[in-house]
C-alpha cells in the first residue's frame, strides 16, 4: 500500500517541484525589463552609452574589443524582447506543465532570451555574429523540441540549413568590411561610411557586395524572400515558440541588423533599393500565399 501511495504521489510532487524553475526565469527577465525601461528613460534626454569591457589581442594588427552599446534602437529592442519574453514564459508555465520536457523547454527559452539581449547590446560586428549564431542554435533546439516526431525533426533541420546560408553570407560580409575598413566597431564603420567611396578610393562594387552579404543574413533570419521557406515548417515547435520566435523576437533580429547598419546602407543607394525590392516581394508573396491557406 505504501508503495502504491509513493507511485501516486511522487510524480505529482516532482511535477510541482520542477515548475518552481519557471519562477527564476520570469524573475530574471523581469529585472532585465526594469533595467531596459530605465535605460530607455535615460535615452530620452541623454546620449548613447558605449562601455568597453575587454579586448582579445591576437597580434599587433588584429584585436577584438568587447563591450556594449546602448542607444534608442537598443532600448526599443530591449523592451520588446523582455516584455514579449515574460509574457511567453508566463503562458508557457501552464501550457508546458504536462510535458516531459518542461525543464528543458525553460532552459532553451531562457538561453534564447539571453542571446537576443546580447545581440541587441553588441558594440561591433563580431559580437553580433557570435550572438547571431547562438540564436540560430536556440531556434534549432526549440523548433525541434519534440524531436521524436519526424515532422518536427525535419522542420528544425530545414530551418537550421536555410539559416546557415544567410549566416555564411553574414560572415563573409563582416570579413569583407573588416578588410576594407580595418575595423569591426560600429562607430568606426559609420565614420568611414560617410566618405569612403568618394575620398578613400574604395571599390564601390566590393562595398556593395559586402553590404549585400550582410543583408543576406537578415533575409534568412527574418524569413524574407527567397529564404522564407523554413518559416511554415517551423510551426512544428510548441505554440509559445511560434509566438516568441516567429512573431516577435527572432524575426525582429534581422530587422534590428538592418536598423543597426542603416548608416552603412544609406551610403549605398543600390543596396537600399534592393532591400526595398526584397521587402516588397516578400510582402506580396506572403499575402498571396495567405489567400490560399485553409489551416
Amino acid at each position: 500500500m505504501s508503495m502504491g501511495f509513493g507511485l501516486f504521489l511522487i510524480p505529482t510532487a516532482t511535477k510541482n517541484l520542477r515548475r518552481i524553475w519557471a519562477f527564476p526565469s520570469i524573475l530574471l527577465l523581469s529585472i532585465a525589463m526594469v533595467f531596459s525601461v530605465h535605460l530607455s528613460i535615460q535615452q530620452i534626454n541623454g546620449s548613447s552609452i558605449y562601455q568597453y569591457l575587454w579586448s582579445w589581442t591576437i597580434n599587433n594588427d588584429f584585436s577584438l574589443e568587447f563591450g556594449y552599446l546602448i542607444d534608442p534602437l537598443t532600448s526599443i529592442m530591449l523592451i520588446l524582447i523582455t516584455t514579449v519574453g515574460i509574457l511567453v514564459l508566463i503562458y508557457s508555465d501552464d501550457y508546458m506543465s504536462h510535458d516531459e520536457g518542461y525543464l528543458r523547454f525553460f532552459v532553451y527559452i531562457s538561453f534564447f532570451n539571453t542571446s537576443m539581449l546580447g545581440l541587441v547590446t553588441s558594440s561591433n560586428l563580431i559580437q553580433i555574429y557570435f550572438f547571431w549564431e547562438l540564436i540560430g542554435m536556440c531556434s534549432y533546439l526549440l523548433i525541434g523540441f519534440w524531436f521524436t516526431r519526424p515532422i518536427a525533426a525535419s522542420a528544425c533541420q530545414k530551418a537550421f540549413v536555410t539559416n546557415r546560408v544567410g549566416d555564411f553570407g553574414l560572415l563573409l560580409g563582416i570579413l569583407g568590411f573588416f578588410w576594407i575598413t580595418g575595423s569591426l566597431e560600429f562607430r568606426d564603420l559609420f565614420k568611414i561610411a560617410n566618405n569612403w567611396i568618394p575620398n578613400n578610393g574604395i571599390n564601390s562594387l566590393l562595398t556593395i557586395l559586402c553590404a549585400f552579404l550582410l543583408f543576406l543574413g537578415a533575409v534568412a533570419k527574418s524569413a524574407q524572400f527567397p529564404l522564407h521557406v523554413w518559416l511554415p515548417d517551423a510551426m512544428e515547435g510548441p505554440t509559445p515558440i511560434s509566438a516568441l520566435i516567429h512573431a516577435a523576437t527572432m524575426v525582429a533580429a534581422g530587422i534590428f541588423l538592418l536598423a543597426r547598419l542603416l548608416p552603412l546602407f544609406i551610403s549605398l543607394p543600390f543596396i537600399m533599393s534592393f532591400i526595398s525590392l526584397v521587402g516588397t516581394i516578400t510582402l506580396f508573396l506572403g499575402a498571396t500565399l495567405a489567400l490560399a491557406q485553409r489551416d
